[in-house]
């Protein structure tokens, strides 16, 4: 198996988006790019999964955009930044995944005795 089924990931794309966001604001393609880099080309979002996200999270209060022009080609392109309300919510998703991996790996096939 070479990828991850986007239905098996779908419900953690907010959070694996916020994480990027931590430390810095960045534009859709960079993080893109990062996603693919980080999962080691495991996981490719999709344009549209990733902009539905960033539009849902900033209608939540996660994010919020912002436009920047890109000294390089004279093009505005749009940020997004993490909010307070992103960090918290991140925190969430935390916790719920530590508690969803516990759940499903006790229902993955181990060696039987």
């Amino acid at each position: 198996m070479g990828s991850i089924s986007s239905d098996v990931i779908r419900g953690y794309n907010d959070t694996i988006i916020l994480y990027l966001l931590l430390d810095k604001p960045s534009y859709g393609y960079e993080i893109s790019k990062q996603i693919k880099t980080l999962s080691e080309e495991k996981y490719v979002i999709k344009e549209t999964t990733l902009y539905s996200a960033f539009t849902r999270m900033e209608k939540n209060g996660y994010v919020e955009s912002f436009s920047d022009e890109d000294t390089s080609n004279g093009k505005r392109r749009t940020y997004y930044r993490i909010t307070e309300a992103g960090r918290q919510y991140y925190a969430e998703k935390c916790e719920e995944w530590k508690l969803t991996k516990e759940v499903v790996e006790r229902f993955i096939e181990k060696e039987r005795k």
